[in-house]
C-alpha cells in the first residue's frame, strides 16, 4: 500500500506558513446547508478565495496567506451573513462556524468572528507569536529566536549549550523546548526548512523586520512534518499589497548609558560597548491587484570590549620555569592586575575587542496569476563578519577566531484551487552557507618550541589549565571553513470530502557539504604548577588532510486526516513514512574502525555504507479535540505522536579524519610542549568511528490538555506534555582501558591501513543515548483588548538524559555503564515563569499625552546543573569526565566565591562515587521594558521614539561555578551566564528611532 501511494504521489513538501479556514453551515434549527458560498477575501494582497459547504454542511478554505480576511456566506433562501474582520495566523486552523437566518440573499447581517484562542480543529500544541509582539516587543540584539523562549516548555539556556548559547551579533541558532536537544528542531521559513544539517541549527536568523509572525508547534505535531522530532518553527515573511508601505529605523546604544558588569572589577565603568542597527523596508504593488512587492536591509555595526576575568601566573611563578617552550609562552600572558578573594595576586580582569558587521538584504514578491493561482518568492542574503575573543574558551586577550561567512536563502510557492474542497501547494527552494573559521593569533608553534604536529602560522595549540581557568591559543579546531547548501522541492494536496479534511503530502530534501579542516591541537595542564613544570596530562591533534564532500538525502509521505466524527469532537489521524538515506562522501573519505577485526575499513572498498540504511520509519500520530459544551469555549485535548529525526552529517565528519587521509593522535598522561607529537604517535591513533548499526533517533511524544476561554480575548490553558527519546546521539570511548589495559592495543596486522599501528581513544558515534521528559505547562494568554496583550507561562518540568549535546565529544564518565550518567539533563530547569505583554496607555488629548506604549518580558527561571568533575585521564582516557567522590552532604552556599561546601569532593584514581550534574547553579532572573511613543505627522505618516531596557534591575545572572575539583576557581563564579552584551548581563540601554509611512 505503501509502495502504491509513493507511485501515486510526487516530491513534495507540505509547509504551515499559510493556515486554512473551516466550520460548518447550519439554519437558525441546526439543519446543515449544502451548497452555500463561502468567500473569503483579504483586500490588502487581493487574495479571493472560494469554498461550497458539502453534503455535510462542512466547508474549508485551505493554504491561506497570512492576513485579516472579511468572510462573505451565501445560500440560497438565507440573508447573506459577514465576518467584516477574522485573523488567519501562521500554522492555524481556524474555526468559523455559520448560523443563517431565512431571508432574501440581498439583505446582509454582520456577524462577529468566532472566538480563536481556542483550539478545535487540531491537536498540535503551538504558541503563535504574532506581527505586534515580533515588532514591539524589547529584544536584546533584535533576535527573533529569542522569541522562541516565550512559548511553554521552552528553557534559557545554559552555558553548556553548542547552538544555543548566543553568538555575539548573530544570536543563538537553536533552542531547548519541551525537554528536547537543541538539534531537534525544524526551523521552515515560507516552508522551506532552514536547518543547517551540519548540527540541525538555524542556518539563517531572518531579520525581524521581514517575519510577518511565526509559530512554534512543540508537543505532538501532525504527520505533515517530518525532519525532526522536537518541535517546528513556522516563519511566515512580510509581502507587499495594494498600497505603499515602509518603514527607516534606527536602534542605538553605547556604553555611558549602560550598567557595569557584575565582574568588571578594575574599573567603575562598563567596557566599551557601540552598537548600532539601522534598516529599512518598502513594500507595495508592483502591478495592483496582481503583483506585489516587499524589500528589506538591515545592517549592524557593533564595537565591543569583552570581559576577560583570567586565572594568571604570579611575577614569581613567571621568573620560576626553566623550560624553554613555556617561557617563549609566558609574554603571551597579560600580568595579574587583580587580587582574588583569598588575597592571591594571580587573576587577571580586562577585556578584549569583539567587533561585528552584518548586512542583511531581503525581497520578498508575490504574483495573483489568476483568482485561482498565486506565487509566491523570497530571496535573503545575509553576510557576517565577527571576531570573537572567547567564544571556544579563551580567557585572555590576542586569542580567539575570525568568522566570515555568506548565508542565502530562497523559496518558491505557487498555490492552487482546483475547486471549492481541492487545493495544492508546491514549493521549491534552497539553502545555502559558505564562511570560515580562523585563529586571530596567527603564530607558528614551531618559533615557541612546540612540536604538536603543526610547523606552519596558523596558530598555537589550544592549552587548557586548571579545568579552563586559564586557557589561550588555538582555538584547536581552526582554521576551517564550510559550504552547505541544502535544497528541497515538494507539493501537497489538501481535499475535503465530507467529514474528512485531507491532506496528503511528502518532501524530498538532499544536503551537500563541503568542508575543510587543520587545526592546531590541544593540551591540557590540570595545574599551574604543571604549566610551569611543562607537564601535560592529555595532547590531542589531527594531521594531515582533513577535508570532505557529504551528501545526504532524506525523502517522506505522509496522510493526514482530520476527521470530524461529530461537530465537536475531531480526531486526527496521520501516518509519516520518513526515509533518511545513509550519508554518502564524493571521494570515498569515509573510515570507519572495526571491532570484530580491530582495523580500519574504507567505505565504499572495504565495506557498503558507513552506517546501516535506515528506512523503516514509519510514524503514527494519533489524538482528539473535543469541545464537551459545544460552546466553543473548552477544548480537551490529548495526542500521540512518534517522530524521527534525520541524523546530522556531523555523526560521520569525523571518520573523514581517520589514516591513511589524516591522523588523530591522543595521549592521557604525561606529555611535554617539545616532544607531544613523538610521544602521541607511539602511544597511538585516535580514530573517531560510527556504529555500524546506527539507528535514527526517535520521540514518542504525549499529552493531555484543558483549554478555556475565561472571557473574551483570555483564554487558560493546563496540561501534562511527556515525552520518550531513544536511540539519541552519544559518543564513548570504546576503547577505554579495563584495568589500565585497553581492549584493542594496535590495529591489526593484516589489515589494509597501517596495520599493527599503536591506539589510544576510539570515539564511537551511537545511538544509545535516551531521554525522558515530563511536565506541567500552565499558559494564559489575552489578545489585544483595550489596548491589552500578554502571554504568560508557567512550567514545572523534569528532563533525564544520558548526555544533553549530540554534538559534544566524550562526556560520560565510564564508557562501558552508561547508566551510571542518568540524571536531570544540561538544560534541565525545574521551574520557569515567563510573561510578555505590550500595553497602549488609554490616555487621550494631545499628542504629547497619546500614543504611548509599555512593552515587557519578565523571566524566572530555576538554575542548570553543573556536572563536577576531575582533571584526572588516565582512567578512562577522556580528561575532565572522571568525577569525584563526595564524602558528605553537599551545601549550596550561594555566594559568588562559594557557591557550594567543595570541601566534600575528592579526586580519586577511579571512577567517583559522585552521580553526573548533582549541583543546581544559579537561577535566571530577568526584566526587559521599553517604551514606545508614536507621533503622527499627517495622515499616513508616524514617527516612533522607542527607549529599551534589558535587564532592567542590573540583576547580574551568574554563569555556572567551577566544576573541575581541585583548581583555583572549583566552586567558585567568574562571569555573567551570557557575556555582556547579551541578555540578562548587566543593565543596558538602547534608543531607538522608527519612520513609519
Amino acid at each position: 500500500m505503501l509502495l502504491l501511494l509513493c507511485s501515486l504521489l510526487p516530491n513534495f513538501v507540505y509547509a504551515q506558513s499559510t493556515a486554512s479556514i473551516e466550520g460548518f453551515v447550519t439554519d437558525q434549527h441546526g439543519d446543515v446547508i449544502v451548497a452555500a458560498e463561502v468567500r473569503a477575501t483579504d483586500p490588502a494582497i487581493a487574495v479571493t478565495r472560494v469554498s461550497m459547504t458539502d453534503n455535510s454542511g462542512r466547508y474549508q478554505i485551505a493554504a491561506l496567506p497570512v492576513g485579516d480576511y472579511r468572510l462573505e456566506l451565501k445560500a440560497t433562501g438565507f440573508k447573506t451573513q459577514i465576518v467584516e474582520r477574522i485573523r488567519i495566523e501562521v500554522g492555524r486552523s481556524i474555526t468559523q462556524d455559520f448560523r443563517l437566518q431565512v431571508g432574501d440573499l440581498s439583505q446582509k447581517i454582520t456577524v462577529m468572528a468566532e472566538r480563536d484562542l481556542i483550539e478545535r480543529a487540531t491537536t498540535s500544541v503551538g504558541h503563535v507569536v504574532n506581527r505586534g509582539t515580533v515588532q514591539q516587543t524589547p529584544l536584546n540584539g533584535r533576535y527573533f529566536l529569542d522569541l522562541g523562549l516565550l512559548v511553554p516548555g521552552s528553557v534559557t539556556p545554559s552555558q553548556t549549550g553548542f547552538s544555543t548559547v548566543p553568538s555575539r551579533g548573530v544570536g543563538a541558532l537553536a533552542i531547548n523546548t519541551a525537554g528536547n536537544r537543541e538539534e531537534a528542531v525544524n526551523f521552515m521559513i515560507n516552508g522551506i526548512t532552514l536547518n543547517n544539517m551540519v548540527f540541525s541549527s538555524i542556518s539563517l536568523q531572518p531579520s525581524i523586520n521581514t517575519i510577518q509572525e511565526f509559530k512554534v508547534d512543540n508537543s505532538t505535531f501532525s504527520a505533515q512534518y517530518g525532519q525532526n522530532s522536537g518541535a517546528i518553527v513556522n516563519i511566515a515573511t512580510r509581502s507587499g499589497g495594494n498600497g505603499f508601505h515602509g518603514e527607516f529605523f534606527e536602534f542605538f546604544r553605547n556604553d555611558a548609558l549602560d550598567a557595569r558588569n557584575f565582574f568588571t572589577f578594575t574599573s567603575p565603568e562598563p567596557p566599551p560597548f557601540k552598537r548600532n542597527q539601522f534598516g529599512g523596508n518598502l513594500g507595495g504593488p508592483i502591478w495592483k491587484e496582481r503583483a506585489f512587492f516587499f524589500l528589506s536591509y538591515e545592517g549592524l555595526r557593533q564595537r565591543q570590549r569583552v570581559d576577560l576575568n583570567s586565572l594568571v601566573l604570579t611575577d614569581a611563578e613567571r621568573a620560576s620555569t626553566s623550560d624553554p617552550a613555556i617561557a617563549r609562552l609566558i609574554p603571551l600572558l597579560p600580568r595579574a592586575n587583580f587580587v582574588d578573594a583569598l588575597g592571591t595576586p594571580n587573576v587577571f580582569i580586562g577585556s578584549a575587542p569583539a567587533p561585528v558587521d552584518i548586512d542583511q538584504w531581503a525581497l520578498d514578491i508575490s504574483y495573483n496569476l489568476t483568482q485561482k493561482d498565486r506565487l509566491h518568492g523570497y530571496y535573503a542574503i545575509q553576510r557576517v563578519e565577527i571576531g570573537e575573543p572567547n567564544r571556544f574558551g579563551n580567557t585572555v586577550p590576542n586569542f580567539g577566531h575570525d568568522f566570515n561567512v555568506t548565508r542565502q536563502i530562497f523559496t518558491l510557492n505557487e498555490t492552487r484551487t482546483y475547486g471549492p474542497t481541492v487545493v495544492n501547494e508546491a514549493r521549491i527552494g534552497f539553502t545555502r552557507t559558505s564562511g570560515g573559521n580562523a585563529p586571530s593569533a596567527q603564530l607558528n608553534p614551531a618559533e615557541f618550541g612546540i612540536r604538536g604536529g603543526r610547523s606552519e602560522p596558523i596558530g598555537l595549540p589550544q592549552i587548557n589549565i586548571a579545568g579552563g581557568a586559564l586557557n589561550f591559543g588555538g582555538p584547536s579546531s581552526f582554521p576551517a571553513g564550510r559550504g552547505d547548501t541544502m535544497f528541497v522541492i515538494g507539493d501537497t494536496l489538501n481535499w475535503l470530502r465530507g467529514r474528512h479534511s485531507l491532506k496528503l503530502g511528502g518532501e524530498f530534501r538532499q544536503f551537500l557539504t563541503n568542508a575543510f579542516r587543520v587545526g592546531t591541537g590541544t593540551f591540557n595542564f590540570p595545574s599551574i604548577a604543571a604549566f610551569l613544570a611543562d607537564n601535560a596530562n592529555s595532547f590531542s591533534v589531527t594531521i594531515g588532510n582533513q577535508s570532505s564532500s557529504i551528501a545526504q538525502g532524506a525523502l517522506g509521505f505522509f496522510v493526514q486526516d482530520n476527521y470530524k466524527w461529530r461537530p465537536n469532537l475531531t480526531l486526527e489521524l496521520g501516518l509519516r513514512y520518513e526515509w533518511n538515506m545513509t550519508p554518502t562522501e564524493r571521494y570515498d573519505r569515509f573510515i570507519v574502525f572495526d571491532p570484530e577485526s580491530a582495523s580500519l575499513l574504507r567505505v565504499g572498498k572495504d565495506i557498503d555504507k558507513v552506517y546501516k540504511q535506515n528506512a523503516a520509519n514509519f510514524q503514527p500520530r494519533v489524538g482528539f479535540a473535543w469541545d464537551p459544551l459545544k460552546d466553543g469555549r473548552t477544548s480537551i485535548r490529548a495526542a500521540y505522536g512518534f517522530l524521527v529525526d534525520q541524523p546530522m552529517t556531523s555523526v560521520v565528519t569525523g571518520t573523514t579524519t581517520n589514516p591513511p587521509l589524516a591522523i588523530p593522535l591522543t595521549l592521557s598522561g604525561n606529555i611535554r610542549l617539545d616532544n607531544a607529537i613523538d610521544v602521541a604517535q607511539a602511544a597511538g591513533l585516535a580514530p573517531t568511528t560510527v556504529d555500524h548499526g546506527f539507528n535514527n533517533a526517535y520521540v514518542q511524544s504525549w499529552n493531555l490538555n484543558v483549554q478555556r476561554e475565561l472571557r473574551p480575548n483570555l483564554a487558560l490553558m493546563v496540561g501534562y506534555f511527556g515525552s520518550k527519546g531513544t536511540h539519541l546521539i552519544l559518543r564513548r570511548n570504546i576503547n577505554q582501558p579495563v584495568n589500565g589495559v585497553r581492549p584493542y592495543q594496535a590495529l591489526s596486522t593484516s589489515g589494509a591501513i597501517l596495520p599493527g599501528t599503536p591506539l589510544g581513544n576510539i570515539t564511537q558515534v551511537e545511538s544509545t543515548g535516551n531521554s525522558s521528559y515530563n511536565a506541567m505547562w500552565i499558559s494564559l494568554n489575552q489578545r489585544l483588548t483595550q489596548g491589552l496583550q500578554f502571554n504568560a507561562f508557567y512550567t514545572w518540568s523534569k528532563s533525564i538524559d544520558y548526555n544533553s549535546l549530540s554534538s559534544q565529544g566524550v562526556v560520560v564518565q565510564n564508557s562501558y555503564d552508561l547508566r551510571s550518567d542518568r540524571a536531570v539533563s544540561d538544560f534541565d530547569a525545574r521551574h520557569r515563569f515567563v510573561v510578555s505583554t505590550i500595553y497602549e496607555l488609554p490616555f487621550k488629548g494631545s499628542e504629547l499625552v497619546e500614543g504611548w506604549k509599555l512593552a515587557a518580558i519578565v523571566q524566572s527561571q530555576s538554575g542548570s546543573p553543573v556536572n563536577i568533575v576531575t582533571t584526572n585521564s588516565t582512567v578512562n582516557g577522556v580528561v575532565n569526565t572522571l568525577r569525584p567522590d563526595v564524602t558528605g552532604p553537599i551545601s549550596i552556599l550561594g555566594t559568588v566565591n562559594r557557591w557550594f561546601d567543595t570541601s566534600v569532593f575528592t579526586s580519586v584514581p577511579r571512577f567517583g562515587n559522585l552521580g553526573r550534574n548533582v549541583i543546581v547553579g544559579p537561577a535566571f532572573n530577568n526584566i526587559d521594558f521599553s517604551v514606545i511613543k508614536r507621533i503622527n505627522l499627517g495622515e499616513v505618516t508616524q514617527v516612533q521614539l522607542r527607549a529599551e531596557f534589558f535587564d532592567l534591575l542590573n540583576h547580574p545572572n551568574f554563569g555556572q561555578p567551577g566544576s573541575v575539583v581541585g583548581t583555583q576557581f572549583f566552586g567558585r563564579i567568574t562571569n555573567t551566564r551570557f557575556p555582556t552584551g547579551e541578555s540578562g548581563s548587566s543593565r543596558q540601554v538602547q534608543l531607538a528611532l522608527k519612520v513609519i509611512f
